[in-house]
């Protein structure tokens, strides 16, 4: 699989898994929708301006799109997890978010 493919795939994955249509992502980074539709099945490349516009409707880093499925150690993501409960901050409703996910894991 080349690597329009592999963008377009990755792209198509994280639009799913917020609940986005690519017509409401499409939207949210001003693009068409035929557009998004050719970037995800790997018929086109995205240009560096859309790209920057699907990262800020995903609200992903450019890291987290071209992340691969290689195993982090412990350490690693025990920074990454910390970073990003820093990045909310003290909002209350996130925090009990990932306050009862992390409870949850516990009883496992």
């Amino acid at each position: 699989m080349g690597i329009k493919q592999e963008l377009g795939r990755q792209i198509k994955k994280l639009r799913i898994a917020r609940g986005y249509t690519q017509e409401k992502l499409s939207e949210m980074a001003d693009i068409s929708q035929r557009a998004l539709s050719s970037i995800e099945i790997g018929e086109n490349f995205v240009t560096a301006e859309t790209l920057d516009k699907l990262l800020i409707a995903l609200d992903i880093t450019t890291e987290e799109l071209f992340a691969t499925n290689a195993s982090k150690n412990s350490d690693e993501l025990l920074k990454m997890i910390n970073r990003n409960i820093a990045e909310i901050g003290d909002a209350p409703e996130k925090l009990e978010i990932i306050y009862n996910l992390t409870k949850s894991l516990k009883r496992k």
